[in-house]
């Protein structure tokens, strides 16, 4: 196959990730070198984000390079997160996009990272296209957008407080596991019981109806809250026989939501057709249990790989915006709260 060939870049957290893709879809290499040094701190610091991601950079790319069997002269765009995200981070990958662009007067693609992970999908799974409606949930972000076309996002809904990857990191630290949070509960959680310690699940009422302010919208922090108010009940000797328990009704409860308000949007939308992006989006349990309560539902969902944070699907981003003539200046920077380009409230059309 021919076609031009996109460099992807990602700094937006705590992956320093590159990738190759020729066209639209066919990615000739792809590196994510990820910061466990965060680990010891049970979350991301970004000022030691930004520095590795300064020393990893050069490297990453060069192996991205040699796996894609190019040179970086034969980039023909260079695409690259813009935000949002920890703005130290996201400046590295900026300033190295444009000092490439720059030398090789090439064009440079700014790209929103939650865009990038609307688009990891498709990069594996060329049917996953819209109409479909999309759960994007990872540990800055929880959306529920209703998508009518590439571009064309109405958000449904969103967080109010905590997002639900961040949810799961403070509910594992709460219960002395280790971070990242979501992939510790579901492990330890297949051992526990979720009714022992029953939770709410917020803005879950069922008198609430399309067009409430609580119908689609997410909150995490009074779960969290719950929890901790569980684990102060608990004598001190017993707690780690309870933690399997505990991580299960915390799992189940988290998950519900996200499941439920999907499913509400379904309805309402006439559309079973379902996106997930996202680093939750590679929990094994949010998918069984979307399935069980959509029935018939279509689903789509990235591999463990595109679905953390990744170069691959801010060069496919980067690819479509491209093609739609959108091409970066010179003075593009990174913003932490960069808006997600094309979001609207929804119309209520239907597939």
């Amino acid at each position: 196959m021919s076609g031009p060939l996109t460099l992807g870049i990602e700094t937006s957290c705590d992956e320093t990730s590159a990738a190759v893709l020729r066209g639209d879809r066919e990615l000739l290499s792809h590196t994510i070198l990820s910061q466990d040094v965060h680990v010891i701190y049970g979350g991301v610091v970004p000022e030691i984000a930004s520095r590795e991601h300064l020393r990893l950079l050069d490297g990453v790319v060069d192996d991205a390079l040699v796996r894609a069997g190019v040179g970086l002269d034969d980039i023909n765009l260079f695409a690259v997160t813009a935000g949002p995200g920890l703005i130290g981070a996201l400046l590295v990958g900026v300033a190295w996009a444009k000092g490439a662009a720059w030398a090789l007067d090439r064009p440079v693609v700014g790209v929103h990272h939650m865009e990038g992970h609307l688009f990891a999908v498709n990069v594996e799974h060329p049917e996953a296209e819209p109409p479909f409606v999309a759960l994007l949930v990872s540990g800055g972000h929880t959306l529920l957008l209703w998508v009518p076309a590439w571009g064309d996002y109405r958000l449904l809904g969103e967080t109010r407080d905590d997002a639900a990857g961040e949810a799961f990191d403070k509910a594992a630290k709460l219960l002395g596991l280790p971070y990242p949070g979501g992939p510790s509960i579901e492990q330890i959680a297949h051992d526990g019981d979720a009714t022992r310690h029953p939770l709410p699940r917020p803005l879950l009422a069922s008198t609430t109806r399309p067009g409430d302010p609580d119908y689609y919208d997410f909150s995490y922090s009074g779960l969290k809250t719950a929890l901790r108010t569980r684990i102060q009940r608990i004598a001190e000797g017993e707690l780690t026989v309870e933690v399997p328990h505990l991580a299960a009704s915390f799992q189940e409860a988290a998950v519900g939501v996200l499941v439920e308000k999907t499913a509400r949007a379904v309805q309402e939308l006439n559309c079973p057709r379902v996106l997930l992006g996202g680093g939750v989006a590679n929990s094994r349990t949010l998918r069984a249990r979307m399935m069980e309560r959509i029935p018939g539902v279509e689903l789509f969902h990235p591999s463990a790989r595109l679905a953390t944070d990744n170069a691959a699907m801010i060069a496919r981003a980067g690819r479509f915006r491209f093609d739609r003539g959108e091409v970066a200046g010179m003075d593009l920077s990174a913003r932490a709260d960069l808006p997600f380009p094309g979001l609207a409230r929804p119309d209520h059309r239907v597939c």
